[in-house]
């Protein structure tokens, strides 16, 4: 079994599309366990997710590395695929994780494509065809054999941001790592909020700031002063 796991923040404008659409993405396949694993929403989430089917559990902490750790604890699925609330897979994705579970990968995930036609955005989804470490995110949607995730301890929940190119990179030393060659199509959201171009420069100014070694609690300030409709 797969079990999708969604993090969730103030998500009711995009959690019950994306609960209605995965049953039809995995038509073919057995059924993969979703949970919902909310942070404290203000809004509908919960309810909408619940009544979409999703089994919703409230997170103690609020964060996405220990949601997905609280939602990953609770799952019964030999492979865990962690989802963003705005990212759709491709249809049969569960094929595709099959498929490389059983070629041997321990972990992997999709090249990333926005559903918004600007130059930078097909640029920079253009990119994540390529294999290095700072081009992987969460939004691309990772999955893990379920035994390499506990092995590793999951996400570090003491970060607040690159969370998800932290735990790639151990995933990638401890076993083979695929980028499977279709597409996740995620929202451009957020980028339309703030500015295309503007956002963009943010995202690799705290990339660089990041691999650089600049502190945790430096990045987390400055992702929020800049960022507008940013959850941190």
């Amino acid at each position: 079994m797969v079990s999708i796991i969604i993090p969730t923040y103030n998500e009711a404008a995009s959690i019950g599309g994306l609960l209605r659409y995965l049953p039809t993405a995995a038509a073919g396949a057995p059924a993969p366990e979703i949970l919902v694993v909310d942070g404290g929403s203000t809004d509908a989430t919960a309810a909408l997710a619940r009544q979409a089917g999703a089994t919703v559990y409230r997170s103690p902490r609020k964060g996405r590395g220990a949601q997905l750790n609280y939602g990953a604890a609770r799952a019964r699925g030999e492979v865990l695929y962690f989802l963003h609330a705005d990212s759709y897979p491709p249809p049969g994705f569960l094929a595709d994780l099959g498929r490389a579970i059983g070629q041997g990968y321990g972990s992997g995930c999709y090249q990333l494509a926005f559903d918004h036609g600007h130059w930078l955005l097909r640029f920079s989804a253009w990119c994540t065809r390529f294999p290095f470490t700072f081009l992987r995110f969460g939004d691309q949607s990772l999955f893990v054999r379920r035994e390499l995730f506990a092995h590793l301890g999951g996400y570090r929940e003491d970060l607040q941001i690159m969370e998800d190119q932290e735990l790639v990179r151990r995933l990638r030393a401890r076993a083979p790592f695929v980028l499977l060659p279709r597409t996740v199509t995620t929202s451009a959201r957020k980028y339309l909020a703030n500015g295309v171009v503007r956002l963009q420069g943010i995202f690799t100014l705290i990339v660089l700031l990041y691999w650089a070694g600049v502190s945790q609690a430096d990045l987390v300030r400055l992702y929020r002063r800049l960022i507008r409709q940013g959850k941190l």
